[in-house]
């Protein structure tokens, strides 16, 4: 699968691309893990947040979002973390999350970097060095763990 990556700052973002974050976002988050939820949070387009995008054949197929660290207590969060059903089991997952530590370091040097995971892919997140925070707790009646990590740029 030929992949184009893209990380945008929200400002850069035109509408057909925030339409297409946005239906992707429900389609998998809303609608295949029956979790009504206010997706639109206010975060998308609000201070540096960053969004990461995977194109394929012109569609959608991952993406996750930077929150800017001044905002979110000092770290980094990742979030919205999602794979198109069509592009599961290809690896495109792993890269979206190696890029992503990539974008966090160049953006937000020697920041720490959190996410709150599902709790089932706290193994597959400890891969990248996150270490579960605390105690599992319900989001949208799914199981999730907070997770940190230090960033790459502050362990050299």
């Amino acid at each position: 699968m030929a992949v184009e990556w893209m990380c945008m700052h929200h400002s850069e973002l035109d509408v057909r691309q925030l339409y297409e974050i946005l239906r992707l976002r429900s389609e998998v988050f809303v609608v295949e893990q029956q979790c009504p939820y206010q997706d639109v949070d206010g975060q998308d387009l609000y201070a540096d947040t960053c969004h990461l995008l995977a194109w394929s054949d012109g569609q959608l197929v991952a993406y996750l979002r930077l929150l800017d660290p001044s905002t979110q207590d000092g770290d980094v969060v990742i979030g919205r973390v999602i794979t198109a059903a069509s592009a599961r089991g290809t690896g495109l997952g792993h890269t979206l999350l190696s890029n992503a530590l990539e974008q966090a370091a160049q953006r937000w040097p020697q920041v720490p970097i959190q996410l709150s995971a599902q709790a089932h892919l706290q193994g597959y997140y400890g891969r990248y060095g996150f270490i579960a925070q605390g105690e599992e707790y319900l989001e949208d009646n799914i199981p999730h763990i907070a997770m940190r990590r230090e960033n790459e740029a502050a362990q050299g």
